[in-house]
Formats: structure tokens, C-alpha cells, sequence
């Protein structure tokens, strides 16, 4: 091994001549001077390999094997139902080693973060989404792979991307000094990473004002708040702004913004004219007033919840246009999951293989007459994304249908933390569509919204909703009661506690009796000593 110092940039750089697998050696001489490491890869699968295969080599003591037996347990356990992924990720964190990317569920996630902070966990193994807002004690930071698939094949990360990387190390709550690392397999690619990561220049920065969908939420919000009420304010606001710096033509920045107004205006979101109090000078052209209201803006009800909702004013219209629709048709459910799949929040959306496109279009053909969105013709721009949300629709489809996380990560390829966000994106969505048909009076389709939301968080089907609303009782549970004729409210009122007893365990059928009104007698299931009882007293509301 040789040290020496690059004058120019302070970075030091450093020789590995050690036989054998360069990431095993650095990562055991890591464990042997008792700090910790983070490794950034370029894909899931490659985390999560480098975590197996290093974790084959982690020698442990006996207390260090207790403590991570026992975390290995909670993070196998962070789903109702198991996947292959969370035995992986078990089985790694045994011997001191986890992989991180976003395909972990949060609860995951959080477990490694913390137990990295805390020395029990030594190395992990992680994508690069694991460089950004984490304060975290790794000495060492090694990236693997400088190089991932993008449009163009293989090509060079950025090096803004890289230097976040390199931040991770040493940070200075616990280090006083860190090592960044980048492992070159030649002499030739040590002068390339030199030269583009060490000596190299980061990309510039651009605005996210210069994005149309950013930009026309940022206009309505600043209407809504109040911040500006006419077109000059707003035209004055934005050239205050990094993106008008940056854009330099200032004529045509103005047009942009316009044409944004016009739009947000034919929507039904912004209003002018109405707020202008009569002028109280002496003498005023009728031209002159006419140009006062003209100029004077304000959001309507409709643009307020909008802007409340944070969602792209155009999907706003855009589901608008479909529920209104939906009030009035007959459809089913996977319409509506097709509506929220096909919006920008939503993005980005499942991707279609090409052995994959008969069978979603076979689909399509049986379905196409309940959609309460036209389909785009094959030849038109839009027809690929219309694809993807069709996919992404049967995802959420299959999700409803009681489909656990494992099936769905075999037939989609989608992991449990990426599904969580997708999730979550969906709520969000049915949350802002649920309140805008509340605003415009499509009672029909609210209700089919909201009771569409609370399949979604569960993964249930509508016959287990009843059931639902007790605290402790997820669609698993509800599915066993489901199945043994307990199928509602005061089916579980009218069950013998022994019976709930057997099918639930004792303490959580206790709770939900006492949920329902049910006295139980306290002398004959009262609570163990120390011991936490399933779930809290109450009956959820669906309406929060």
C-alpha cells in the first residue's frame, strides 16, 4: 500500500497492491480498527449482494451475535407477511452487515440507520439515496460503482452525486477525519476517476422553477396565499427569483408565466377582476377601471383546496374532468385506480416489457368501456405512459385483492419499500380526489373514493372494511374473522370471547370486545404482569 497527497486538493490518495477482492480487504481492515463503513453501489441487487457475500467473512463476539440475532428478528419481522427480501436483509444483519436502498419498508430502513449509529451494525451496503440529509458515523466511505445504466447504457455518475457520497465520511460529530474511496481496477481508470471526481467540476445547478409542473403549483400557491393578487406582483416576484436569473430572457419569461395564468384561469382555479374596490380618485377613464380589475387576481374556493392539496393544478383538472364523469357512468374500481395511476405524482410508473404488452392490452380491451379516462391512440406520445399506468393499476389492483408483498414483487418487480411509496402516493391522490368531488358535490363517487382508501392502506377487500375499523385488526386478522362468520361489528359483539380468544389470542380479543361496548370481565382475562396488550381501546375512524 502507498499513501501520498494530491497538493491541489487535499484528497490523499491511496494504493491498494493487496491480492485478492479490494472491497472484502478494505471492509475487513475497517471492522479491525473498529469503525464502520458505508459502500455505495449502483443497483438494488448489487447492495444487496455485496451485503451477502461480505457478510460470509465478519468474525463476531459472543455479545455482538445476541444483540444482532435479536435485530435481525425485528427487521425480518417489520411486515405483516415476510419476503425473500426481508430474509436476505435478516440473514446479513446476523453477522453485523445490512444492504439500504428504497426498496426497504421504513420501519427497515430506520432499524439500520439506527443501529449503525449505535456500533452494532459495521458495514452497510447501500444505493445512493443513502447520500443525502444522514448524519451518520461511517469513517470510511468506499463507492464501488462509478458507473450506472442510464439512456445512453453505462455511463459516469455525476460528480455532484459523488461528493455528496463523499460527504459521508468523517462526519464531524464523530470523526475527526474521514477516508472517501474509489476503486479502480487499472492504472487507466485511476487517471480517469482522478481527473473527473478529484480534480473534475460539479454540473451546474438549475432552477426547479423551470419545470412546467412546479412552476404553475408555485403560481397558484402564491394566489391562494395571498403573496401576490395581480399580474404585475407576480411578474415582480419572479424576477426576483434564481430561475429568472438564470433564464435571462425576461420577455419571454413573462409570456411563460401568461400563458400559466391563462391556463389556471380557464380551469376554474384563478379569478380576476372581482376583489378591485371602486377607485376613489376624482376623475378615472372607464378604460383605466377596466385595467384595474383586469389586473387584480385572486384563487377561487375550487384553486384554494387545490393548492391545499399540494398536487399539480393540472392533475387536479385533469381528475376533475374523469370524476365528473364517473358520477355519471357506469365503471369499477380499477378505473379509478387507472385515473390516479396516470398522473404526474404518481410517476415514475411500472415499467412495461415488451413480452408484457399483449397481456396489458388484452386487459385493457375487457375494461376499456368502465374507464373514466379515453385512452390515447397506439401512435400517439402518450399511449406508452397510458400503458405504464395501466400496469401500475393493476398493481394497486392486485394489492386490494388481498395479494401479499412477496407475489407482487415476483410478478411486478417491485419491492416492499418501493410499493410503500407508491402507496403512499396513491392515498395522497385518492385523499385530493376524495376532497374535490366533496367540493363539487359528486357524492357517489366520494364515497367510492374513500372506501377505495381504506383498501388501499390495508390491502383489503371491501367485505373487510367493518372489520377494519377495530384497532389491532389489519387484513390478516380481518380475513380469520372474515372466514369464521365474524364479519362485522356486531358479529364480533355476539362472538364468545373464547372464540375470538383462539382465533386472535387472548388480549387482542379482549380489546375488541371492549371496543364494540362489551364489559369483559377484568378478574378472569385480566392482563399479565409486563405484559403490552394488543391493541388500544376505540374503534378507528375512517372519516380522519
Amino acid at each position: 500500500m502507498r499513501r501520498g497527497a494530491d497538493t491541489e486538493t487535499g484528497f490523499r490518495i491511496v494504493k491498494i497492491r493487496d491480492e485478492g477482492d479490494p472491497l472484502l480487504n478494505i471492509t475487513l481492515d475497517t471492522i479491525r480498527r473498529g469503525k464502520q463503513a458505508l459502500i455505495f453501489l449502483n443497483t438494488k441487487q448489487r447492495a444487496e449482494k455485496a451485503a451477502e457475500d461480505l457478510s460470509k467473512h465478519i468474525i463476531l463476539n459472543a455479545e455482538e451475535k445476541k444483540k444482532l440475532e435479536e435485530l435481525s428478528q425485528k427487521a425480518f419481522s417489520a411486515l405483516e407477511t415476510p419476503t425473500e427480501q426481508c430474509r436476505k436483509l435478516a440473514s446479513a444483519i446476523r453477522q453485523g452487515v445490512a444492504f439500504h436502498h428504497s426498496g426497504l419498508v421504513q420501519e427497515q430502513r430506520e432499524l439500520i440507520e439506527e443501529n449503525f449509529r449505535s456500533g452494532l451494525i459495521k458495514i452497510i451496503c447501500c444505493t445512493p439515496t443513502l447520500a443525502y440529509g444522514l448524519d451518520l458515523p461511517a469513517f470510511r466511505v468506499i463507492v464501488r460503482d462509478l458507473k450506472r445504466f442510464g439512456t445512453r447504457g453505462m455511463d459516469w455518475i455525476p460528480v455532484l452525486e459523488v461528493q455528496q457520497m463523499f460527504g459521508r465520511a468523517g462526519r464531524p460529530s464523530y470523526d475527526s477525519e474521514g477516508e472517501a474511496i474509489c476503486i479502480a481496477d487499472n492504472e487507466a481508470q485511476e487517471d480517469l476517476i482522478r481527473k473527473r471526481y478529484i480534480h473534475g467540476v460539479p454540473e451546474e445547478i438549475y432552477s426547479k422553477l423551470a419545470v412546467e409542473p412546479v412552476l404553475r403549483t408555485y403560481i397558484l400557491s402564491l394566489i391562494s396565499a395571498g403573496i401576490v393578487s395581480s399580474r404585475e406582483s407576480i411578474l415582480s416576484f419572479f424576477t426576483r427569483t434564481f430561475w429568472a436569473h438564470q433564464f435571462r430572457d425576461t420577455n419571454t419569461l413573462y409570456g411563460i408565466i401568461e400563458n400559466m395564468l391563462d391556463q389556471l384561469r380557464e380551469w376554474g382555479f384563478v379569478e380576476w377582476g372581482h376583489n378591485v374596490k371602486e377607485t376613489t380618485e376624482a376623475f378615472v377613464s372607464a378604460d383605466e377601471l377596466e385595467n384595474k380589475r383586469e389586473s387584480s387576481i385572486m384563487a377561487t374556493r375550487l384553486g384554494q383546496r387545490v393548492s391545499q392539496l399540494y398536487i399539480d393544478p393540472l392533475t387536479a383538472y385533469e381528475l376533475i374532468n374523469s370524476f365528473q364523469i364517473a358520477e355519471k357512468k357506469e365503471h369499477d374500481t380499477f378505473a379509478v385506480l387507472q385515473r390516479i395511476s396516470n398522473t404526474l405524482e404518481m410517476r415514475p410508473l411500472l415499467n412495461v416489457r415488451v413480452k408484457e404488452y399483449e397481456e396489458i392490452e388484452d386487459f385493457l380491451m375487457e375494461h376499456e368501456h368502465l374507464l373514466i379516462q379515453a385512452p390515447p391512440r397506439e401512435y400517439d406520445l402518450e399511449y406508452d405512459d397510458f400503458i405504464k399506468s395501466v400496469k401500475t393499476a393493476m398493481l394497486f389492483s392486485d394489492w386490494i385483492e388481498e395479494k401479499n408483498e412477496d407475489y407482487l414483487m415476483e410478478k411486478y418487480g417491485i419491492r416492499p419499500g418501493e410499493f410503500s411509496v407508491k402507496r403512499g402516493n396513491a392515498d395522497w391522490l385518492l385523499y385530493s380526489a376524495e376532497e374535490l368531488c366533496k367540493l363539487l358535490s359528486l357524492r357517489r363517487t366520494e364515497a367510492e373514493v374513500r372506501r377505495l382508501r381504506i383498501r388501499m392502506e390495508y390491502g383489503a377487500r371491501e367485505e373487510l372494511i367493518p372489520l377494519l375499523r377495530l384497532k389491532g385488526i389489519g387484513r390478516v386478522k380481518a380475513r380469520i374473522l372474515y372466514n369464521n362468520r365474524i364479519r362485522d361489528l356486531g358479529d364480533v359483539a355476539k362472538a364468545p370471547i373464547p372464540t375470538l380468544a383462539q382465533l386472535l389470542g387472548k388480549n387482542l380479543a379482549v380489546s375488541i370486545k371492549k371496543q364494540v361496548g362489551e364489559k369483559v370481565p377484568e378478574e378472569e382475562y385480566a392482563q399479565k404482569p409486563g405484559k403490552k396488550q394488543d391493541g388500544q381501546i376505540g374503534l378507528r375512524s375512517f372519516e380522519e
